[in-house]
Parts: structure tokens; C-alpha cells; sequence
């Protein structure tokens, strides 16, 4: 059992204390849920701003259809388990036009299973503030969002159009049009995460951990083969390599590292000595548009 450090206690207050005033700020929020390991804490710490009456905002998962199958099983399992409400947005009018992250290359494919259906979704149901887990740390286009970060209409992020922030005081009036996306985990680093999942016992994806896998070695990187879709390269050939993820998204997109870290404890022990980010096995971070781009047109 680990402690619950001071400085995590303090982020934790402060999350709490950030997913409430969301709440409160809303005509209608909802939790964005990609069921990575920051989404599974957000979740946590949204579950404890309520309690103990139950989460009173649905979560949304954006579901390209290319996301590991052991995700969608864990999301499924994890809505059943607190009984959540789930609302599931896919862009099926792309599917049918036959995007998929083979054909096409990442930026296109983003925009179209992500951005699009992200958008689409916050409309149709009229949701004005998304809570997500992105954090300062991950990215450096993510280092420049607020915590309550204002988006102009359509969805459009202008950095330098952002509101001030001193001292935890959030500005969060909205005009007809405007929406925020609010990042609770802001001012939390990718150890904080691990350490707070060590201290709360939060249950995340089997594929943080490292075992046997099936993958192929792809640009220097290590990508998964999950299911019968993934093309092979010419001269490519699956091996059975001991992995796990720092990062998960789609599995054509996501590369995995080397390693022997089968515990949180690992993972912990591990990240103190990395010295690269985790968003580096991220193909959409490092292939045509950048992440800032990405972000202006829509992308959380």
C-alpha cells in the first residue's frame, strides 16, 4: 500500500475541487472518458467530488473502433461495475467512406474518428464545459491550455485568447456559442498519476503493464498486432516481445516499450528513471499536423 503523499493530496483537492466548479459553472458537462490511465483517475476523483450520491454527469467515449479490444473491454467492464451512464460517439459516415489508420495518414484519420465525432457529439447533446485528464506535462501545445480552456465557436482553440487564472480563480462565464474544456489534472506530471494510482488502488488497462505480445517493428517502434486487421509491411514479421504502454489510443498508432514493469510499483520505479516522454510511441503527436493544429480545429 503506498501513501497518499502531501503534494498528491494537494493535487487532489485541487481536481476535486476543479470538477466541481465545472459542474456547478454548467448548464450540461460531461466527463470525456478514453479509458487510459489519466481518464481512469479523473474518473476516481470525480466519483469522490460527488460522493456519496452518485456521478450526476455522463461520460463520453469517442470509439474510432480501432482501440484495443482489452480498452473497450475494461470500459464496458468499468460502466457496468459503478453504474454509469455512457454515451458512445463514432463517425460512422467516416467508416463507411473507408478512413481507417492503414489507408490514411494520421492527421486525416484523427480529424476524421476523432475531431468530427468529438464535435458532433458536444452539439447534439449540448454540452458547454467537457472534463478531460489531459495534462501541462504530456505535450508542449498542452502546456499553453488553462484549466478552464475557452473554445470560440465551432469548437476553435485560440491560445492567445485565454482567460488569466491567478490563484485558482477561474473566469467561467460563457457567451451563446462559447464552450470550455476543462482539464482537472492540469498541474499533475505522469508519476503524480502512477503514484495516485498506487495510493487509491485504481484499477487500469492490463496493457500498462508488461507481458508477452505480439507486435512488429515498425519505424524504429514497437506496435501491437490486436486483431486480424493490422497490415503487415513488406519484410515485416510478428515477434512475441515482452511490452507494455506509457500511452494508449488506437493500436496501429500506439507503440509500446521494452520492458519488465508488471506492477504499479514497477511502473513507479521505472518512470524515475526515464528521461523521454510518453506521448513519444504517439504517432499522431510526430505525422503531419501538429498537435496545436490538431487542437485549433477541434481535437481535445
Amino acid at each position: 500500500m503506498f501513501p497518499l503523499e502531501p503534494h498528491i493530496r494537494a493535487l487532489e483537492a485541487e481536481a476535486i475541487g476543479i470538477i466541481r466548479e465545472a459542474a456547478a459553472a454548467s448548464a450540461r458537462s460531461v466527463l470525456l472518458y478514453s479509458i487510459g490511465k489519466d481518464s481512469s483517475v479523473l474518473l476516481h476523483l470525480a466519483m469522490k467530488a460527488f460522493a456519496p450520491a452518485p456521478l450526476p454527469i455522463p461520460l463520453l467515449h469517442v470509439d474510432t473502433t480501432y482501440k484495443f479490444r482489452e480498452m473497450i473491454d475494461f470500459r464496458d467492464a468499468t460502466v457496468a461495475r459503478l453504474g454509469l451512464k455512457l454515451l458512445i460517439e463514432t463517425n460512422h459516415a467516416a467508416l463507411a467512406e473507408g478512413i481507417n489508420p492503414f489507408d490514411h495518414d494520421a492527421s486525416t484519420y484523427t480529424a476524421a474518428m476523432k475531431t468530427v465525432p468529438l464535435r458532433h457529439a458536444l452539439d447534439r447533446h449540448g454540452f458547454d464545459i467537457a472534463i478531460g485528464g489531459a495534462r501541462r506535462d504530456e505535450e508542449r501545445s498542452r502546456a499553453k491550455e488553462r484549466v478552464f480552456s475557452l473554445r470560440e465557436p465551432g469548437h476553435v482553440w485560440n491560445p492567445r485568447n485565454q482567460r488569466p487564472e491567478f490563484f485558482g480563480l477561474y473566469n467561467t462565464a460563457l457567451a451563446p456559442g462559447f464552450g470550455f474544456r476543462c482539464f482537472p489534472l492540469s498541474n499533475w506530471t505522469e508519476l503524480d498519476v502512477w503514484r495516485y494510482i498506487a495510493a487509491e488502488a485504481i484499477p487500469v488497462v492490463p496493457l500498462y503493464f508488461a507481458k508477452p505480445r505480439p507486435a512488429v517493428s515498425r519505424a524504429g517502434q514497437w506496435i501491437m498486432v490486436d486483431d486480424a486487421r493490422f497490415r503487415l509491411l513488406p519484410g515485416e514479421t510478428i515477434e512475441s516481445r515482452t511490452i507494455r504502454f506509457r500511452t494508449l489510443g488506437c493500436y496501429p498508432l500506439s507503440a509500446g516499450l521494452e520492458s519488465q514493469a508488471g506492477t504499479v510499483a514497477d511502473i513507479i520505479e521505472e518512470l524515475g528513471q526515464a528521461r523521454r516522454s510518453e506521448r513519444v510511441g504517439r504517432v499522431i503527436d510526430h505525422v503531419g499536423s501538429t498537435m496545436e493544429e490538431k487542437k485549433r480545429e477541434g481535437y481535445f
